[in-house]
């Protein structure tokens, strides 16, 4: 499996014998996935079209954006996490969701360890990509970081997020000071944006 492509044949049989167990969503654009009554924490999801944000609650960062094909939650008949998630459509999306416990009960029954363990270790590595772009970087590394994962996006995805709202959602670094280094990037014709959205990347200094 190449580092980092994410394991699309471990997914599909992962979705076969969880989608008969799951309870279907098509949800609206804007939208929480889960019902208000449910904790993401609670259960697993697999989104199979579509694309949502997955947002930390207590103090609203956002970690990242799910986009299908993808089980979020997989781990979680195992051990409960305390830190409750939100997750908000970006576009329309549809998939199922079950109780985590029950997932667990599916993989242990049909002997489906190798494909969780190939899913969430490439769950793991985007992680710590994550933190290696933002933890002990600075406010231009973590901008440049976060444009170049944007660049790597879908077109379709590209042109609904807005750049600025992006990276001060993900990064928390203030909006005048984002705002500054952006401006200094589209002069120097670095980047390309248009009404808010990455239309391009032609390269990216190191440095500020």
């Amino acid at each position: 499996m190449p580092q980092l492509n994410k394991p699309l044949i471990e997914f599909d049989i992962l979705n076969q014998y969880f989608h008969t167990h799951g309870t279907p969503f098509v949800v609206a654009e804007g939208e929480s996935i889960l019902p208000a009554d449910k904790q993401a924490n609670q259960y697993t999801i697999v989104i199979l079209q579509g694309c949502a944000s997955l947002i930390r609650k207590h103090n609203e960062v956002l970690l990242g954006f799910a986009q299908a094909p993808c089980v979020i939650g997989l781990a979680a008949g195992v051990i409960t996490n305390q830190i409750d998630y939100q997750l908000t459509t970006e576009m329309q999306c549809s998939g199922y969701y079950l109780p985590a416990a029950q997932a667990l009960e599916l993989l242990e029954k049909y002997t489906l360890w190798r494909e969780a363990f190939y899913w969430m270790t490439w769950q793991h590595r985007i992680l710590e990509m994550r933190d290696n772009q933002l933890v002990g970087s600075n406010s231009y590394n973590q901008i440049r970081a976060s444009l170049l994962i944007m660049a790597k996006w879908d077109e379709s995805l590209r042109l609904r997020v807005g750049v600025m709202n992006y990276i001060q959602r993900r990064t928390r670094i203030s909006r005048s000071v984002i705002a500054e280094v952006l401006a200094a990037l589209r002069q120097g014709e670095y980047i390309r944006m248009h009404k808010g959205k990455l239309l391009s990347i032609n390269r990216l200094p190191l440095d500020y």
